[in-house]
Order: structure tokens, then C-alpha cells, then sequence
């Protein structure tokens, strides 16, 4: 128990997640939402100039897939520290909340194991573009190296959100 007044050391079991690992998240999701946002302002231009000159933006395609490629991945971390994902609990509702807890745990397991697998293949996969010199194919034949590694942070982020939530699940506080 605490002194009245007194701040808890261990915040409530639906507190938003705090610290780095959710700031992260949140700095990826902000990003993503820039990107979408820049996408979308990008695609309204081409339209109106193919409308009214004829002519659409040059290259508007190759950003339009990299940004909204980006602005997805940007948003998976923040999704999973936030446990904003769908749970389907159909099955399991009637089990004692600790039992759902280790079950949400496993999963959380898994996801966490499988993205952070992903940001190593993606790693990878950014040297190799870059060292092969891999571009977009289309007009503005834009290096695409850059864009798998910020796609590698953002499964990194995202498998430590998992990883978060497997540690405070297995303590019981999720």
C-alpha cells in the first residue's frame, strides 16, 4: 500500500505502455504517419496534374510504393506495444486471466521471434541491394537500399514491442 499522494511504482495493468522501447514504436509510428500523409498529398498532386497539364508527376509510382510500403511498416511497432492487433479469444475467454495471460505471452513470443527474424533478413537484404547497387525500376530509378533498412528498424521495433509484452505478460501485469 501506498502513502496517499504517493505515486505506484508498477503502473496499472492498461496504462499505455512508457519508455524506450515504447517510444521508439511511437517515433516509428509518427513517421509512418508522415509518410502516408506525404503519399497522399503526393497522389492528389499527380492527379490534378495529370487533370489539368496532362502530365502526372514523374516517378509518382516508385514513391507511392516506397512511402506506403514504409508508412505500413512504420506503424507495425506502435500497433503491437499498443496490443492493438485482434485478439480472438472465443476459445479461451472462460480460462483464468493468468491462463490467458501465458497464452497471449506465447503468441506474443512468436510474433516477437518472427519479426526480429524478419529485421535480420531485411538487414541483409538492405547490404546486399546497396552493395548491388539495386534500384526502382521505372523513371527515377531511386536506390533502394535505404528503404529496406528503415523496413529492418521497423520489424526490430516492432519484435521488441513483442518482446515487451511477453516479459509483462509472464509478470502477470498485462
Amino acid at each position: 500500500m501506498t502513502a496517499p499522494g504517493a505515486a505506484e511504482a508498477v503502473p496499472a495493468p492498461n496504462a499505455a505502455p512508457r519508455g524506450p522501447v515504447a517510444r521508439l514504436a511511437t517515433g516509428f509510428a509518427i513517421a509512418g504517419g508522415m509518410a502516408l500523409l506525404g503519399v497522399a498529398f503526393l497522389v492528389t498532386t499527380s492527379v490534378l496534374l495529370r487533370w489539368v497539364a496532362g502530365q502526372p508527376v514523374q516517378g509518382d509510382i516508385e514513391m507511392v510504393q516506397l512511402g506506403g510500403g514504409l508508412a505500413v511498416l512504420g506503424f507495425l511497432a506502435h500497433g503491437t506495444i499498443m496490443r492493438a492487433n485482434i485478439f480472438v479469444d472465443s476459445f479461451t475467454g472462460w480460462l483464468p486471466r493468468r491462463v490467458n495471460q501465458a497464452i497471449d505471452a506465447f503468441w506474443n513470443l512468436v510474433w516477437g521471434v518472427v519479426a526480429l527474424v524478419l529485421a535480420e533478413r531485411m538487414a541483409v537484404g538492405a547490404m546486399e541491394a546497396a552493395s548491388s547497387r539495386t534500384t526502382t525500376i521505372g523513371l527515377l530509378a531511386v536506390p533502394i537500399w535505404w528503404a529496406i533498412a528503415l523496413g529492418a528498424a521497423c520489424f526490430a521495433a516492432t519484435g521488441l514491442a513483442a518482446l515487451y509484452w511477453v516479459q509483462r505478460l509472464a509478470r502477470g501485469r498485462g
